[in-house]
């Protein structure tokens, strides 16, 4: 019935009268996200979901020849507690891709795979699960610490993004189990003590990258906060008109990565879209706009998308070093005064997180351009 209503409001402004808050309206009304449309039998994108042509250009690039020359580094962490050069040659290896691409893979991270595999299926079932209990969960109120919704910025976004995210904030703070949707409950908490120590390595590797001392990240909270985003991907009856994440760059320190092998990530990599093609058993680190103020950019958060398919559904699980909304530490963050010299001057002014966090939850212009280019609120 809504797919119906939805495909007729499309069909209605290609004459008078569309009206693009109806259609908004009806898609957050049903509280089944994007996989309730795909559920109603939805056949035409709704007009809501339909990118400008000058975007939908853009995605040709990731077909290039040149584009195809590129891949994202991958790093493996096997040998980062062996005797000799090892932990010296991991550490270059992770400073690079920090300072020219923003994004790398991790594998031998001693995470066993079933654990990643059962992570994926619990976000799988509870976007899978009957939608009357879904919707016990379905909420626009950004200050829970557990809720779910398609589009975060569903109202003010220029376009609507095709999925549907689970969000938990699993720190700061002791999260009352209970609040977990049951049907993930268990693995969410196993897989978060598993994150919550694989993210303190990688700041460790961070650091030593940086030349700071080895905890000197960890030292400044850089882990205080863990915000998880369960991300599901219906398959899409016209792909080549929408996308499943718009292009934008990450708030927090932080992200750890974890992805199907559906693909349709992409990284934006010398003016081209780059696919990051999944690796089993691999995590993919990226650094979040929070990371770039501290080393005052000589660390880079770059663009990245999901690109909306006709196979799926793609699920992933997104879990960012970062605060909160609600979290209101009184943590000023700014360039690092060790990394500072006359001829590198700051280029930030300290900020808190989440004055960067609120920046973007309460924009009312289109999402890309604020997660993007929301740091130059903070220039000096």
């Amino acid at each position: 019935m809504v797919a119906t209503d939805l495909e007729e409001t499309q069909t209605d402004h290609e004459h008078v009268g569309y009206d693009r808050y109806k259609e908004l309206k009806l898609l957050d009304d049903t509280k089944a996200g994007v996989k309730g449309l795909v559920d109603a039998g939805l056949s035409k994108l709704p007009k809501i979901f339909v990118r400008d042509s000058h975007e939908l250009n853009i995605s040709s690039s990731s077909s290039s020849s040149c584009a195809a020359n590129f891949s994202i580094p991958v790093i493996d962490l096997g040998s980062l507690h062996k005797e000799g050069n090892s932990r010296h040659e991991i550490i270059q290896k992770v400073k690079e891709a920090c300072e020219k691409w923003g994004f790398f893979q991790v594998v031998n991270h001693d995470i066993p795979e079933s654990v990643l595999d059962e992570m994926l299926d619990g976000v799988r079932r509870f976007h899978e699960q009957d939608v009357e209990v879904k919707r016990e969960f379905y909420s626009r109120d950004t200050t829970k610490r557990v809720f779910y919704n398609t589009n975060l910025n569903l109202y003010t976004a220029k376009e609507v993004n095709w999925k549907d995210t689970l969000y938990c904030v699993l720190a700061p703070g002791s999260l009352d189990p209970h609040q977990l949707p049951s049907i993930c409950r268990d693995i969410t908490i196993e897989y978060s003590d598993h994150v919550k120590k694989l993210s303190l390595i990688l700041l460790e590797l961070l650091s030593e990258a940086l030349r700071l001392e080895i905890s000197y990240l960890k030292d400044i909270d850089c882990a205080e906060g863990l915000f998880m985003l369960g991300h599901y991907y219906p398959p899409c009856p016209e792909p080549e008109l929408t996308l499943g994440t718009s292009s934008h760059t990450d708030i927090g320190f932080v992200s750890i990565l974890l992805q199907d092998q559906v693909g349709g990530l992409q990284v934006f990599h010398e003016n081209q879209w780059i696919d990051v093609t999944p690796i089993p058993g691999a995590f993919i680190i990226n650094l979040g706009d929070m990371m770039r103020v501290i080393t005052n950019d000589k660390f880079v958060s770059v663009k990245h998308r999901v690109l909306a398919q006709k196979v799926g559904p793609r699920v992933s699980v997104s879990c960012s070093l970062r605060q909160h909304i609600k979290d209101e530490s009184p943590r000023m963050y700014g360039p690092i005064k060790e990394l500072l010299t006359e001829e590198n001057p700051a280029i930030y002014k300290e900020i808190k997180m989440t004055d960067l966090v609120k920046l973007v939850y309460t924009c009312t212009t289109k999402f890309d351009d604020v997660s993007i280019s929301g740091l130059k609120h903070f220039k000096l």
